[in-house]
């Protein structure tokens, strides 16, 4: 029974709505999209970087537009393949550890005659093999086909390196953004980490075949 000096305050639900989905974004645990981020950014990042280094160092000694796109083409095929078929060994080798870890679980609990809802949903978060390697070779390939068509329509071979350098430079500023602003991360620290590396990588590939052809070995 309410008595006559008692306040009643009522909460409208927006409120109460918005107050909730604060917290359950602050409670969020970004670490949870670590696994799948790593391997999307891994892949994208490693399709743009060595593809484009590729291209780069055949660019280095090689003027002809052919040479650069079928060496980019070859380079994306074999670099989906190894992405895909190394991501799928290792996931299988954690699924094996993880199915291993919990049969020991279950045993345990069996034995102990305590077997919780907690053991008994472990199946349903166990890794995907097949998903990780397809979404690592797509990814690997997405980045891959960025300085192949930035080179496709060139003619000119100045102008074709300088297009690959400044389209895998904004895309490599992209990806870091998406990486960083997903992962809740430092985003001029991220961008600033892959850009760089992907420079680096660039130069030193074209520099050091640059050298070698300099050298006098014939291609």
């Amino acid at each position: 029974m309410d008595t006559p000096n008692s306040v009643q305050f009522s909460i409208p639900k927006d409120a109460s709505n918005q107050n909730q989905y604060q917290e359950s974004e602050e409670d969020f645990d970004y670490s949870q999209r670590s696994q799948w981020l790593r391997a999307s950014v891994l892949g994208v990042n490693d399709g743009l970087v060595s593809i484009a280094s590729l291209m780069m160092g055949v660019g280095a000694v090689k003027t002809e537009i052919k040479a650069m796109i079928l060496a980019g083409f070859a380079g994306l095929v074999a670099g989906a393949c190894s992405m895909g078929i190394g991501e799928f060994v290792s996931v299988y080798s954690q699924l094996e550890i993880e199915v291993a870890q919990t049969k020991r679980s279950e045993k345990q609990t069996i034995q102990n005659g305590e077997m919780n809802e907690k053991e008994c949903k472990k199946d349903e978060n166990l890794p995907n093999p097949l998903r990780a390697a397809i979404a690592s070779s797509l990814a690997f390939s997405l980045g891959a086909i960025v300085p192949l068509l930035a080179a496709a329509f060139i003619g000119d071979h100045k102008v074709r390196l300088a297009a690959i350098i400044t389209a895998v430079s904004l895309a490599l500023l992209v990806f870091g953004w998406i990486a960083a602003v997903l992962g809740k991360a430092p985003v001029i620290r991220s961008c600033a980490r892959v850009l760089i590396g992907g420079w680096m990588a660039m130069a030193i590939t074209f520099g050091l075949t640059k050298s070698i052809s300099s050298s006098g070995l014939q291609i």
